[in-house]
């Protein structure tokens, strides 16, 4: 009978991951600054220009502002415009959940890069390509001249 002698190798130990301290930036005057007012941002948000890279918060158009816009330019109640936004909104994303592509001229073309699916929702990388040429400026409806 032989006896082997068996030894049992321990695992290497694990290089500790190094934690990096975020550098906090000094404060600057912008930074510094009182809050906008809401007719600010108001401001802020038409005078953004498409050149924009990357807009925040205060430049994001919101539906209320979509409908009152829409309501301004078209002429029509909002009471009208309402409920048909929020059916082009809801159609519009039930379409991108479902992995279509969207061709909306004068919009653009609309398309998914890249879908990542979370716990609580979706993310999603879209491409929009737009064409150079200028919009259209819809025309102002015309006054009804009703002859009684």
């Amino acid at each position: 009978m032989s006896t082997a002698k068996t030894t049992t190798r321990k695992p290497a130990p694990r290089a500790k991951a190094t934690v990096r301290k975020a550098v906090t930036p000094p404060k600057t005057a912008a930074k510094t600054a009182p809050k906008a007012t809401a007719a600010k941002t108001v401001g802020a948000t038409k005078a953004a220009t498409a050149g924009d890279t990357a807009p925040d918060q205060t430049t994001a158009m919101r539906k209320k502002e979509l409908i009152d816009n829409v309501v301004a330019r078209a002429g029509i109640k909002k009471k009208d415009a309402k409920p048909v936004i929020e059916a082009m909104l809801a159609e519009l994303g039930e379409t991108l959940a479902s992995g279509r592509s969207l061709i909306l001229p004068p919009l653009g073309r609309l398309r998914i890069n890249r879908e990542k699916k979370l716990a609580n929702g979706r993310v999603m990388v879209v491409k929009l390509r737009q064409n150079d040429a200028p919009l259209k400026a819809v025309p102002a409806p015309k006054p009804e001249t009703g002859s009684a």
